[in-house]
């Protein structure tokens, strides 16, 4: 894989995992690695997404119910800032940039 870029701390993943699990129904979501493994859809938050620390999260895929899910899941990445995108089922928040990336931020 051609060299990556960190775009998300330590502080800033535990900011995502504290905003997703205050969420009723907290979100599903899947992470991708930097080695390419991408995880079964969970929605534990509190303790199963910080397992095994933050430092190989490519992206994590966050998965909206409906529309007034989406606007609180929207509403709580804003309020954080992060590196990331909206997409049809949720939102896709970025660890790493790949070479030549542009992100927007949420």
């Amino acid at each position: 894989m051609a060299e990556i870029h960190p775009v998300m701390n330590h502080t800033k993943w535990e900011e995502l995992r504290l905003a997703m699990y205050a969420i009723e129904p907290a979100p599903k979501y899947r992470c991708m690695t930097i080695a390419g493994y991408y995880s079964h859809a969970y929605s534990e938050w509190f303790y199963h997404f910080r397992e095994g620390g933050y430092k190989d999260l490519r992206y994590v895929d966050i998965f909206a119910n409906n529309q007034l899910h989406r606007e609180q899941i929207r509403s709580a990445l804003k309020k954080i800032h992060l590196a990331g995108e909206e997409t049809e089922g949720g939102f896709r928040v970025y660890g790493y940039a790949l070479p030549g990336q542009a992100l927007d931020y949420l």
